[in-house]
């Protein structure tokens, strides 16, 4: 599947949902923000919320006095 990521092309294989995703990127869910297409995806549907071909993902990690993203 292809994405973009933080404005990044990216291709991944077997990854169907953000969490999914998120584990392929070895990214923490509990320390970030994920938005998708412009709207903002409630952590409790990371599991379930299911990525397409293109979407465009933005995901932000918080830190101590701010934030960074990833």
């Amino acid at each position: 599947m292809r994405l973009i990521v933080n404005g990044e092309k990216l291709e991944v294989l077997n990854v169907e949902t953000l969490q999914d995703l998120l584990k392929e990127l070895q990214i923490e869910p509990q320390r970030v923000a994920v938005e998708i297409n412009v709207s903002i995806v409630k952590k409790s549907d990371y599991s379930t919320f299911k990525l397409n071909e293109g979407d465009r993902v933005e995901i932000v990690n918080f830190i101590g006095g701010g934030y960074r993203w990833i």
